[in-house]
């Protein structure tokens, strides 16, 4: 499942969140989506998934437009936005079954998604009882409840503490096996731990698409890499 992008802007008022970027991920590959904060990592995410409709551009899904074929791009696509909205009311089940009715999957699929992601002891809580990480889990079930191809994950372990980083992470490693995955994050050993590949934005620009050994190249670390790289000037890029 191959996602292309070309030449994709967008603008907010007369604020450019994207220019001109263009990106192909392969079938299985992982990528680490980088940036500082504002660098369009989020709209980038959204205009894939069809949530924002960038001011020009295309994207294809498995050589389908978003933008013409929607409904049926969207089904290949789990998406987990930075912010995981979540509906705080409802019971962990209860919520992952009125996922899975509008995704048109089974009560099975619904007990093998709780099992996979290890919400089995919290099933019947209300979401709102969770701690940060097993909402996290809520909202990373709900991505791959229709087993999609495709994982959109934005800032997954976002406030979480180093354990549930490490438990989130190896819970997307094993769910990402065989998917294409773009994840953005700041934590750069998440990069290492779970990517191939590094495509670095900054004010809506691409700077950087190499491999992990690529990209940190003649640097110690990979958040040197990304210091120096998102302080230079494009001209110096």
């Amino acid at each position: 499942m191959t996602i292309s992008i070309k030449d994709l802007n967008k603008k907010y008022g007369e604020q450019w969140a994207l220019k001109n970027v263009s990106l192909n991920v392969d079938k299985g590959e992982v990528i680490g989506l980088l940036g500082p904060n504002g660098a369009g990592k989020s709209t980038l995410m959204k205009c894939i998934v069809g949530a924002l409709e960038p001011t020009s551009g295309e994207i294809l899904v498995n050589d389908r437009s978003v933008k013409d074929h929607a409904f049926e791009t969207k089904q290949f696509i789990g998406y987990l936005p930075e912010n995981n909205p979540l509906y705080m009311d409802m019971y962990v089940k209860e919520y992952l079954s009125f996922v899975a009715d509008i995704r048109k999957q089974t009560s099975q699929s619904i007990d093998e998604v709780i099992e996979k992601v290890g919400l089995t002891p919290e099933k019947n809580k209300k979401i709102k009882q969770l701690s940060k990480g097993y909402k996290q889990r809520v909202g990373l079930a709900q991505a791959i409840i229709h087993q999609p191809d495709i994982l959109i994950l934005d800032e997954p372990t976002n406030g979480l503490d180093p354990n549930q980083i490490i438990e989130i992470r190896n819970l997307i490693k094993e769910v990402g096996e065989n998917k294409t995955v773009i994840i953005s994050t700041h934590i750069m050993q998440e990069v290492a731990a779970l990517c191939s590949r590094v495509v670095l934005l900054n004010k809506g620009e691409k700077l950087a698409d190499k491999s992990i050994v690529e990209f940190q190249g003649k640097y110690e670390t990979l958040e040197a890499a990304f210091h120096d790289l998102t302080t230079q000037t494009k001209a110096e890029v």
